[in-house]
């Protein structure tokens, strides 16, 4: 059994570009980063504190606790290492093993070889001292142990997150090409709204960034809607004390909103799938759905942002279509958004050309394998320039 107050070496994972976003948000949780990585952040926590980690982190991927580090350049000397551990102290001899890594180092060409490595070291070990071994298999359902091995430099962790946190659970229908959660969650943050002001979503798709904006602004663990994290089936874990993470969560939620989130999308099975997502996440009478046209979406007078997500032609679309779109998103924006900030989350830097405003920003981001830009436009009152 492991100690949940022990403290060790953690690290959130989060895809490339995330990390400046990751370590702001773990910051504000309360937590000292020791580490910023291209694809994660370190910190020093127990196990307690990566359930908390695992309840309110909205732009990490994954909550891995360190359990050892050592050296190792073949993978009998990594065999060895992790042989010499004490796995029957965390799993049981009928229990339940998955093993994962990402591996760089020449004497191995294939992390599954690897990850058959280390089920072997675990299940031999635990065979030696216990007279049977456990089970091992792919499905996330009992203990998740992770290796990170580069050059001859292993770690070995344990994932306390098992399903990636991206999947929050309140994705029903997610229509076309949908936007990843923790993406949402990460755009909104590099574009500095923190639930102030109103948040404007066209072209809103299934509803990924008015839903995580209405979360933000309502101060919403994103984790409250998960019935099952990889924490759950560590040895030392005690259900009480989740369930009391959970109830001082929802007792720190807001009961409403200041500003206005709209949604709006042309696409009529669109909207509806937004609005059963929202549904499913709490939070669909903070948000005005509509089924329109971007350009004909509803501007509240004041101050916010609007968010735009528009096809990029690797999955969808034809390009002299979406060079017209991106022309009207260039219009929409000087014509009805005047006083508000704009941004254009897109793959394809040749026909964000056709906005034809200058950008005051480019954030780097990537979707799943593909290159993108958040690209931000300042919308002064009673401007009209254009580049």
């Amino acid at each position: 059994m492991l100690d949940f107050e022990r403290k060790s070496v953690v690290m959130v994972t989060c895809p490339k570009g995330f990390s400046p976003y990751l370590s702001e948000e773990i910051g504000r949780l309360g937590f000292s980063v020791r580490e910023e990585y291209h694809a994660g952040v370190e910190l020093k926590a127990s196990l307690n504190e990566c359930m908390r980690l695992n309840l309110w982190v909205r732009c990490g991927h994954r909550v891995m606790y360190q359990l050892k580090r050592f050296k190792a350049e073949t993978p009998d000397q990594m065999y060895d290492e992790v042989k010499s551990m004490e796995w029957e102290r965390i799993i049981a001899p009928d229990g339940y093993l998955t093993v994962t890594s990402s591996v760089r180092t020449e004497t191995v060409n294939d992390s599954r070889f690897a990850n058959v490595k280390v089920k072997d070291a675990v299940v031999d070990r635990i065979r030696d001292k216990c007279g049977r071994r456990p089970s091992s298999g792919p499905e996330m359902s009992g203990i998740i142990v992770f290796l990170h091995w580069r050059d001859d430099e292993c770690t070995i962790y344990l994932d306390t997150s098992g399903i990636p946190l991206a999947r929050r659970g309140y994705r029903k229908l997610p229509h076309k090409a949908p936007l990843q959660e923790t993406l949402a969650a990460t755009l909104i943050r590099a574009a500095k709204w923190y639930g102030r002001g109103n948040f404007i979503s066209p072209m809103c798709g299934s509803g990924t960034l008015a839903i995580e904006a209405a979360l933000i602004a309502l101060n919403g663990a994103p984790g409250l809607m998960r019935e099952s994290y990889a924490f759950m089936q560590i040895p030392g874990y005690n259900p009480e004390y989740w369930d009391n993470l959970c109830i001082d969560a929802e007792d720190r939620e807001r009961d409403s909103i200041d500003g206005k989130i709209i949604a709006t999308d042309l696409d009529p099975e669109a909207v509806e799938a937004a609005k059963k997502n929202a549904r499913a996440a709490g939070v669909e009478h903070h948000i005005q759905f509509e089924v329109c046209d971007f350009r004909d979406t509803e501007i509240p007078k004041g101050s916010g942002i609007v968010i735009m997500n528009p096809e990029y032609g690797e999955r969808l679309g034809s390009r002299t279509k979406l060079e017209k779109i991106y022309t009207a998103i260039g219009d929409f924006f000087k014509n009805k958004c005047q006083g508000y900030r704009g941004f254009v989350f897109t793959g394809n830097m040749e026909l964000a050309k056709f906005i034809g405003l200058k950008s005051s920003s480019r954030t780097f981001f990537y979707n799943a394998k593909i290159e993108c830009r958040l690209l931000e436009y300042e919308i002064f009152q009673g401007s009209n320039k254009r580049r």
